[in-house]
């Protein structure tokens, strides 16, 4: 507020205006660190007391210029802003700083849809029941988005794949409670065991069925079709959405990753693994993938295959935050790739989602391989509150949406969780 009054007196006293010809200069800006509507006061020479002129911007994203004056400029951090230099920019002219502005994220988590109890109810919100955990041996974790803002989840031990509105108004949308196998529309269809989920570029879901062999296909308007009878039994899929194609995983300790370019159609990408698990594209082209087996991510690139250890220790399971080779993590399961291409890690893959490790949401830097705490932490347990504060129970699937909005199957919560990042 002192900073606001100094820079806004400044501003009515200063009758000078920018000179083109002069280069503009930054010494420095305060504070160094902060979250969304963060003030920051840039300090420097050859501005302009007029904010119209003026553009700054943190890691590439615009800041609201409140006030400004020759040596002074006020402008406020956005949400999602992220971490980078303090750029201005006036008359074609530009001048950044020499640190960073380190922006801190706040992840809220809260209950989207599910009581806790193992069970089979639609409804809103709480009024509704999943059974991610009946059996304990279960491990599902099929969750997507759609362009609408629709999450779709597979209800394992309800046999059926569930759609949850943005209201989080929870239905039935192909299949139902009960166990078979045959193609059919909405709840006409069965499903035998419904694991990984994933959704194509229109809008069609592709769901792994290990207890059947099968990938199923179901259209947005719920027609279920069998799209592949698998050579081996796949757990979790993913859609490279450059191309549209389909790619599985089959997770146990001689698993494999394995491409569907078209209907009835496979082909080995790489075998034998230890327990691949999730799998998602970057927007390159290149696959990554959890080694629950390894406790680690693995990244194959783009057309050769070529796979390197992106981030983790491999074969030394455990909760450990920091650079790509220092990280560790315990049967990371569940992937997904947000549009800035970072990597969220589902922390638990264990048999029961009960004894591990990590009980978190990881976030990987796609540049980087640097490991940080999204949300959760290893601590077992069901709090909705904001970053390492809240607890989870068995995260066993995540899927990242639009606008810094993530989604979570809580396995032994039978609760779909919301981490809003701003």
């Amino acid at each position: 507020m002192l900073a606001a009054a100094m820079l806004l007196t400044a501003c009515e006293k200063d009758e000078a205006k920018h000179e083109p010809g002069v280069p503009m200069t930054m010494s420095g800006f305060l504070p160094a660190t902060g979250g969304h509507g963060t003030s920051i006061l840039i300090n420097g020479s050859n501005f302009s007391n007029d904010t119209a002129d003026v553009e700054v911007t943190v890691n590439g994203k615009k800041l609201r210029v409140i006030g400004s004056s020759l040596n002074q400029i006020m402008a406020v951090v956005p949400k999602r802003c992220g971490s980078g230099k303090v750029t201005v920019k006036i008359a074609g002219k530009e001048v950044a700083s020499s640190a960073d502005f380190n922006y801190i994220f706040t992840r809220t988590v809260t209950t989207f849809a599910g009581n806790g109890t193992a069970g089979y109810a639609n409804g809103k919100g709480e009024d509704a029941m999943f059974n991610f955990n009946g059996v304990d041996w279960y491990r599902g974790g099929g969750i997507a988005i759609d362009k609408s803002g629709n999450v779709y989840v597979t209800d394992v031990g309800n046999y059926c794949i569930r759609k949850i509105d943005p209201e989080g108004v929870v239905t039935t949308f192909a299949g139902t409670n009960s166990q078979g196998d045959a193609d059919g529309t909405g709840q006409a269809a069965r499903f035998n065991l419904l694991y990984g989920l994933a959704i194509d570029k229109d809008g069609n879901l592709f769901t792994a069925d290990p207890g059947s062999w099968k990938i199923k296909k179901v259209t947005p308007l719920g027609v279920v079709t069998t799209y592949l009878t698998a050579a081996t039994a796949p757990w979790l899929v993913t859609v490279n959405k450059q191309t549209n194609e389909l790619y599985y995983t089959t997770c146990d300790w001689n698993g494999g990753i394995y491409r569907v370019p078209s209907q009835g159609v496979q082909s080995t990408i790489l075998e034998p693994l230890s327990y691949p698990a999730g799998l998602a594209f970057d927007s390159k082209g290149d696959l990554f993938f959890a080694s629950a087996g390894e406790h680690a991510i693995y990244k194959l690139t783009k057309d050769t295959w070529a796979m390197s250890l992106f981030a983790g220790t491999k074969g030394a399971p455990g909760y450990a935050n920091g650079a790509a080779a220092e990280a560790k993590f315990a049967n990371p399961y569940g992937i997904s790739i947000d549009a800035d291409d970072n990597i969220l890690v589902a922390g638990n893959g264990t048999w029961n989602g009960i004894d591990n490790a990590d009980q978190s949401i990881r976030l990987v830097d796609g540049t980087t391989g640097a490991v940080s705490t999204y949300a959760g932490s290893n601590n077992y347990g069901y709090m909705d509150a904001i970053n390492e504060s809240a607890s989870f129970r068995g995260p066993l699937g995540v899927a990242a949406g639009d606008n810094g909005v993530s989604y979570v199957i809580d396995k032994n919560n039978n609760r779909i969780r919301k981490i809003v990042s701003e």
